[in-house]
């Protein structure tokens, strides 16, 4: 893939040469090779995000809200977790908007709901090898893009209801315009730049700002204005992305809570309490329970029948949605994340390195090695610029994740294009530092040592895997490094050195085979059919609490068939087909029927939506009249947070007996909760 016969670049890049072919004049074959290389690398994402997409079903939590989005606009609006808008789910809408597009075009299936992720998956890599080829050539972009395409926690992501791939995409549209405004300095790149990621907060909410420093500090240290004048353009473009980042969040906000959903996954029925609390900071410091706190503002009347959602109460306990209690660990936040110990190395040891630290330590070497080939020359040097875009953006998000108390493995995908990009500039930046000779020579066989090391670590965790990768990627990489060592010694020992025809295979076949296991880790899953709720690249599933994040579809859809047809046949004219305490017991029924299902304490039990004297009305005024409760007391039971909801019912309820409601094989089973269920049907008494 190495172009043998190109010429050193230059040290600066002419402005107007950045979107010129990089090919050598006259050489239209060698152009022509490599858009059929792109081609390739395009197929190959394509059929890694879109073979068998959807075979293992499409998840729990977020399908039920995209079903329940189709019944009406102001289900769609405001992401309604269920059918009867009861309740949201905790994310900002414009991902799932588009997932419920595409389920109203093609009709809801798996498919569907997974085809808007896997398509951003294979954008995404496009739009990288472009970004990476407009500066550093075609074969730093080729590189690019094929690391993308292949590393595994983004194939995974692509492949799922999650909505980080999107997130993913838009970023790199932002990368796209932000670099043409710190080279045009034209302000209305900028602007489209912060609306851009103001797009993103609406899809991830703060996960997006995370870029935020990388393109901030582009423009204000490359555009070709006076400082003052840079400062004046940031300060307006900060202005629009806040506007349109808090845009939707502020409508929400100023809707009446008895005219929308609870805003799920909060204590106080605010969508900017989300995006700064459980989506924000807990994510970061680990702060567990409500953010806010609970508030009366936000709370319909005593006794007011709640159309929709209703204002948040003082009950606090429990933990919120998808929050784990802080026990310590190596899995963070209660070991149930999986993320490894906070520091500065955890991003290369496991559990994390195995879904993205295949190509890091090749990565941030390449930044150093591009780094230290000339002085800073922002203003007019191409390389520079994308250098501090991809450097910051790789370095934001290292902190990050290396400090951050509880996160799904999955959200690193917004890291990937950061290390796929500084991998392919490193293998040509490194390579032309080594044919120019000189100390800098000796950082592409040192990248490729570092890499095939941690690799070599990775697999070592895995016996069966590692008997069967590392040999190949030992002799291999074995190769390309001793060819390089001899080539740069030989003379001095005054030996024949290998020429550019045994260089050029023997470094191509080292750095693909640094390709092979991240390929292994991402297929695994999907030729086992192990895509489970708690995305993991690799031969080992992390089993978690969370669910909230789609793969296999509920195993209680087939088992709630004997309870769906008795709660359909003893609806009447309630509203709600069922109360439940959590999405836990909310999704398979919500799938089944698309009815609405109220879910009383959210998506773990511990949103504080109603107070027993609000529920009393709901059930008196006859919008629902039945409550399947655990008798586990843990998760999805609610927890203390709901005890004065459960005792209610209890005291005011009447036990139906399970064989009314369960068939003989699940009769004797426990319920999804690891508790055995029980149906009340509520009598007054």
């Amino acid at each position: 893939m190495l172009d043998t016969n190109s010429t050193p670049t230059p040290l600066t890049t002419p402005p107007d040469e950045a979107e010129q072919p990089i090919a050598p004049p006259g050489k239209k074959r060698w152009f022509a090779r490599h858009r059929f290389a792109l081609g390739g690398i395009l197929l190959i994402s394509i059929v890694m995000n879109f073979y068998a997409l959807g075979k293992n079903g499409f998840g729990s939590y977020y399908p039920a809200a995209i079903r329940s989005m189709l019944d009406s606009w102001q289900n769609f609006f405001f992401v309604s977790y269920d059918p009867g808008g009861f309740v949201s789910i905790d994310k900002p809408p414009v991902g799932f908007w588009l997932e419920a597009a595409s389920a109203k075009i093609f009709g809801f299936n798996s498919v569907s709901i997974l085809l808007p992720q896997a398509l951003a998956g294979v954008l995404s890599v496009w739009l990288l090898y472009y970004l990476v080829r407009r500066h550093f050539g075609v074969v730093a972009g080729l590189l690019a893009a094929l690391a993308l395409a292949l590393n595994p926690i983004s194939i995974l992501t692509n492949r799922n209801v999650t909505i980080d791939s999107t997130l993913t995409l838009v970023l790199l549209l932002g990368a796209w315009t932000v670099l043409k405004a710190a080279e045009t300095g034209r302000l209305r790149w900028l602007l489209l730049t912060a609306f851009i990621v103001g797009i993103g907060f609406n899809i991830k909410m703060l996960e997006a700002y995370l870029v935020v420093p990388a393109y901030g500090l582009l423009y204000l240290l490359a555009a070709p204005h006076s400082l003052r004048k840079r400062i004046g353009h940031l300060a307006l473009a900060g202005v629009l992305l806040l506007a349109v980042s808090l845009s939707w969040v502020v409508a929400v906000d100023l809707t009446p809570a008895s005219q929308r959903p609870y805003v799920g996954s909060t204590q106080d029925n605010s969508e900017l309490s989300l995006a700064l609390g459980y989506n924000g900071i807990q994510r970061l410091l680990g702060s567990f329970g409500g953010f806010g706190g609970g508030s009366s503002a936000n709370r319909a009347p005593n006794g007011t029948p709640p159309q929709f959602g209703n204002g948040g109460s003082t009950n606090t306990g429990g933990i919120g949605a998808g929050q784990q209690p802080p026990s310590g660990g190596s899995g963070g936040a209660g070991g149930l994340f999986d993320i490894g110990t906070p520091g500065p190395l955890r991003l290369f040891i496991q559990p994390l390195a195995g879904q993205i630290a295949w190509l890091l330590p090749f990565a941030l070497l390449g930044a150093v090695a591009l780094a230290w080939q000339r002085r800073p020359r922002l203003q007019s040097d191409r390389k520079q610029q994308s250098l501090l875009l991809w450097g910051m953006w790789l370095l934001t998000m290292g902190i990050f994740f290396s400090v951050a108390s509880f996160f799904h493995q999955y959200y690193m995908t917004v890291m990937a294009p950061a290390i796929a990009a500084l991998f392919g500039i490193g293998v040509v930046t490194m390579w032309q530092d080594y044919r120019r000779g000189g100390w800098r020579g000796w950082l592409l066989p040192i990248a490729l040592v570092a890499t095939v090391a941690e690799q070599v670590y990775i697999l070592s965790q895995y016996p069966t895997w590692g008997q069967r990768l590392i040999p190949p990627l030992v002799v291999l990489g074995g190769i390309a490094v001793g060819a390089l060592i001899i080539a740069r010694i030989a003379p001095r020992l005054h030996l024949t050195a290998p020429g550019r025809r045994v260089l050029v295979p023997a470094l191509t076949a080292g750095v693909l085979v640094l390709m092979l296991a991240p390929t292994v880790w991402a297929a695994i899953p999907i030729l086992t059919s192990k895509e489970a709720d708690m995305l993991v690249a690799g031969p080992t599933q992390t089993t978690s609490f969370g669910g909230n994040v789609g793969g296999g579809q509920s195993a209680n859809a087939s088992s709630d068939a004997a309870l769906i047809r008795y709660l359909e046949d003893h609806q009447g004219t309630a509203k709600y087909l069922v109360a439940v305490l959590s999405s836990k017991g909310a999704d398979a029924i919500i799938l089944a029927t698309n009815k609405p299902v109220m879910t009383l304490g959210g998506f773990s039990g511990s949103d504080p939506i109603l107070t027993t004297s609000q529920l009393a009305a709901l059930v008196e005024s006859g919008q629902v009249k039945y409550f399947l409760l655990s008798g586990s007391g843990g998760f999805g039971a609610g927890g203390s947070g709901q005890s004065a909801l459960i005792t209610w019912i209890q005291q005011h309820s009447k036990v139906v007996p399970s064989s009314q409601w369960q068939s003989s094989a699940t009769s004797s089973s426990s319920g999804r909760f690891g508790g055995a269920e029980q149906l009340y049907e509520y009598t007054g008494a």
